[in-house]
């Protein structure tokens, strides 16, 4: 990067970029994918939509249904260790 960036600064830097992404893929999500937003102007002459089933597979996408088979765990090796009785 140069001689101006100091070496504590990258863990700094490397944070906001992903809090940056994160905030521009949710952003381009609903842009693209929310069924109430209307960006062209045909959508946005009509009235309230009926669209259940889309609003249902906006709601419950991939990431969503994977998560629901998991355990609601972050480290479950950790947690079996100090939570069984000995």
């Amino acid at each position: 990067m140069g001689r101006w960036m100091k070496p504590e600064v990258y863990p700094l830097l490397a944070a906001m970029t992903f809090v940056t992404s994160m905030c521009i893929f949710q952003l381009t999500r609903n842009i693209l994918g929310n069924p109430d937003v209307r960006i062209s102007k045909s959508r946005r002459t009509k009235g309230v939509f009926d669209n259940k089933e889309e609003g249902e597979k906006y709601a419950e996408h991939g990431l969503r249904k994977f998560l629901r088979t998991r355990p609601p765990e972050i480290m479950p090796s950790i947690n079996h260790f100090f939570s069984e009785d000995k």
